[in-house]
């Protein structure tokens, strides 16, 4: 009977102690692999997100139709003009491949937009468009220490619009950034010339 006592369980046994560490190893790896994927998000180094906006327009002042608004080759209040080029520069690559132009352009209204044309840089999570006071060429550290941001970036690919606020000095700032914020990433910046 002693001998019955102390033998090992067999393994249908319902007594039998059963491994648990495999199944915890199984949640920890699928933990780590949804952590990966979510800040990450690998699967956007493959995936190109295109965008083509045209330039907006605006129209002149209407209220001044009745004076006249400059010398004959000027156009009619109301009418459409084209945008005029305040600064622009060309992308140079920095963390990843990017090319295209950066414009700032002047609306007839006023109004001011960043414009980027031919945009073509990696996918990547958390990018945004920064105006800085750093150069293209610059400290990459220091992109984002004094930086107006325009938003997140519409697409890695393509012609796409960026509001500027009224009250943005442009001579202050140097370049257009693609900024990655969640890795303090610069993917590629374009310095600003005046036109």
């Amino acid at each position: 009977m002693t001998e019955l006592l102390n033998a090992p369980p067999d393994a249908d046994s319902p007594n039998r102690p059963r491994r648990r560490w495999p199944w915890v190893v199984a949640a920890l790896a699928v933990g780590v692999a949804v952590f990966v994927v979510y800040w990450f998000q690998p699967h956007k180094l493959f995936i190109d997100e295109r965008v083509d906006e045209a330039i907006p327009t605006a129209t002149r002042d209407t209220t001044a139709a009745s004076v006249p608004s400059g010398p004959p080759d000027t156009p009619p209040a109301g009418a459409a003009a084209e945008p005029v080029v305040l600064a622009s520069g060309e992308f140079v690559s920095l963390d990843h491949t990017t090319g295209g132009v950066a414009r700032v352009l002047e609306l007839a209204d006023g109004t001011r937009i960043v414009r980027l044309d031919g945009l073509d840089t990696t996918n990547g999570p958390d990018l945004f468009v920064y105006l800085s006071t750093n150069p293209a060429r610059g400290d990459e550290s220091a992109f984002d220490d004094d930086f107006v941001n325009l938003g997140r970036l519409k697409g890695n690919q393509g012609n796409q619009n960026y509001d500027l606020p009224a009250d943005v000095d442009l001579t202050r700032f140097a370049s257009v950034v693609i900024w990655c914020d969640r890795f303090d990433s610069a993917f590629g910046a374009a310095d600003l010339t005046a036109a």
